[in-house]
């Protein structure tokens, strides 16, 4: 397995996109004041990766995250930069939170509001992407990621059932809509 990154690649300063409903940006704002309160609507990814086994890769967010920290979710999450497209900010992401270097699919993307306790919110316009990468490709950045490994649909479908809780609402929702739509360009 490749080296483990340490890099710091998130500001809390960061500017994000601000959209409305019909993805049209509307402006510009720091990322903690986009997840403040009921949150901002502002765009964002997820990227879900699966290898030559059908199995989908998750990974579990550090303690340090302002939202959701220690909960599992899908491979890659964050938000595009002020002037960068959705599909450059998924590949930067990807490299740098699991040192991945994949070709993506778009899937769709949808908007969604999920509350995190008394923290804050997230309130997301989400780019939902899919690519393929094994194992040995993966070397995550520790400041990101806690821990990671890659999941059978059945294994997952079962652990949402039982453990709901622990994975994140985006991926959630994003789970159930891939197999509902897009069934068709995984091999699971």
């Amino acid at each position: 397995m490749s080296s483990e990154l340490n890099e710091v690649v998130s500001s809390d300063l960061e500017e994000l996109i601000l959209v409305n409903s019909d993805d049209e940006k509307v402006g510009t704002r720091p990322k903690r004041e986009c997840h403040l309160d009921q949150g901002e609507l502002h765009r964002a990814f997820s990227v879900f990766i699966f290898n030559s086994a059908g199995e989908v890769l998750l990974q579990q967010r550090t303690a340090q995250k302002f939202l959701w920290p220690l909960y599992w979710s899908n491979a890659c999450c964050s938000h595009p930069r002020a002037g960068e497209d959705s599909e450059d900010a998924a590949h930067r992401r990807l490299n740098q939170e699991l040192g991945i270097s994949a070709p993506l699919t778009y899937l769709y993307k949808f908007e969604y509001h999920a509350r995190y306790q008394n923290v804050g919110s997230e309130h997301e316009l989400c780019w939902v992407w899919i690519g393929f990468a094994e194992a040995q490709d993966i070397s995550p950045n520790s400041n990101e990621v806690a821990n990671w490994r890659f999941f059978s649909r059945a294994e997952l479908d079962k652990e949402l059932s039982q453990n709901p809780d622990t994975y994140t609402p985006w991926m959630k929702m994003e789970w159930e809509r891939i197999f509902k739509d897009h069934q068709d360009l995984l091999n699971c």
